[in-house]
């Protein structure tokens, strides 16, 4: 039984729908903006944190030594 080309067009028109539904999700979910966003909350949100504390206080000083080694180096 042939179906009918009324409903065929129905089930082409949703399936068309939810595709562009589908692509306007993956479009904001990748949106640059969004994930730069996203990520520098997620930075902001660990340098508050004790781990983030100390690791901002771990590269100060590993910087803060090898700037002093390269002073006494040139002195030399």
């Amino acid at each position: 039984m042939p179906r009918d080309p009324r409903q065929i067009q129905l089930e082409i028109d949703a399936a068309r729908e939810s595709l562009a539904a589908t692509l306007d999700e993956l479009a904001f979910r990748t949106s640059p903006t969004r994930l730069k966003a996203k990520g520098r909350e997620a930075v902001q949100r660990f340098l508050r944190t004790p781990a983030g504390k100390a690791t901002v206080a771990g590269a100060g000083l590993l910087i803060t030594l090898v700037v002093v080694n390269k002073i006494r180096h040139r002195n030399d």
